[in-house]
């Protein structure tokens, strides 16, 4: 056994005492900001983008996640207006955060949940050209001109299997219906589920976000080019809605209504990947945000697959 001498053990001790904290890893997420704040913290973030102060998102929520003790009840807007109007007249955002010590953990946290919807992305313009924009370049769970009807409902109670919460979003509609891929990232998972049947979750590429599509068509579940570890755009069709799952049998219609279970499940650490401490949060807001850019898409009568017409590809 390696012995140490009375100063190597001072100085390891004093090394241990002296050292910077290791940043704590987040554990978990209550994504409680209404939609109406997400709108209008998005507007001022694009409306700012080419001026001489530009207001991300993020930070402005952060601020008001502070201001408000991370109870958005109390949201209104001429608070985030006032949080925008310092940033604007040249006040630095560390001398506005450095009264609030969670304001770093608003950031990482909201940061995780937003960062892959707003930011630089080429789309072609009429003529075929490829053009570079900055907005929304994450789309709706559910292609436009279909139907559906939501309410938020994360949380509620289901017993199939055990007891449990409801660690998602539910969106009413018709069988069929094209499910749209939110973000772009790679297809992590493809199969079949016994709660959550024939179901897809897709990575986003920076890693921090796992979109879960579930209870797929029975019979033809996935659009024919998905595959495992392929890369998907924001916009394209990666299945189509049904009513699968409840079953250890695969390609089982056991749930009751149609309808396209929608999950964001945040990984700050692989360890939270497959643990019983993972974080789900409630998507209801950002659902209502992402109606408002919604994939076209156009079906092929030879194969019977949808196809998006406005496909983005994002620039990170």
């Amino acid at each position: 056994m390696k012995k140490f001498t009375a100063l190597t053990l001072a100085i390891i001790l004093l090394l241990a005492l002296t050292a910077p904290p290791a940043a704590a890893l987040i554990k978990w997420v209550d994504f409680d900001v209404p939609y109406q704040a997400l709108e209008a913290a998005m507007k001022l973030d694009i409306e700012s983008k080419d001026k001489a102060v530009h207001l991300p998102w993020v930070d402005l929520i952060s601020l008001l996640a502070c201001q408000y003790g991370g109870n958005f009840k109390r949201y209104r807007q001429a608070d985030l207006n006032a949080w925008a109007d310092k940033l604007t007249d040249g006040r630095p955002l560390a001398e506005l955060s450095k009264p609030y010590k969670h304001f770093s953990y608003f950031q990482e946290a909201y940061g995780a949940v937003l960062g892959g919807l707003l930011g630089d992305y080429r789309i072609k313009d009429d003529s075929g050209q490829w053009q570079t924009r900055y907005g929304l370049r994450a789309y709706s769970p559910l292609a436009a001109t279909f139907p559906y009807s939501h309410c938020d409902d994360f949380g509620a109670g289901r017993s199939y299997g055990f007891k449990r919460k409801h660690l998602g979003h539910d969106m009413m509609c018709a069988t069929g219906t094209p499910v749209i891929c939110v973000e772009s990232g790679r297809v992590e998972v493809m199969g079949w589920n016994k709660y959550g049947g024939w179901r897809v979750g897709i990575r986003s590429l920076d890693g921090r976000r796992y979109y879960y599509y579930a209870h797929l068509r029975k019979d033809r579940p996935f659009h024919a080019n998905l595959m495992q570890d392929a890369l998907v755009y924001a916009g394209d069709v990666i299945g189509y809605v049904g009513r699968t799952g409840y079953s250890d049998n695969e390609n089982v219609n056991n749930i009751k209504t149609s309808h396209l279970h929608f999950g964001l499940q945040l990984v700050f650490d692989e360890s939270q990947k497959e643990c019983n401490s993972e974080i789900w949060v409630d998507v209801y807001p950002l659902v209502r945000l992402l109606n408002r850019h919604r994939a076209h898409v156009l079906r092929v009568a030879e194969n019977k697959e949808f196809y998006t017409q406005n496909r983005i590809d994002p620039v990170l």
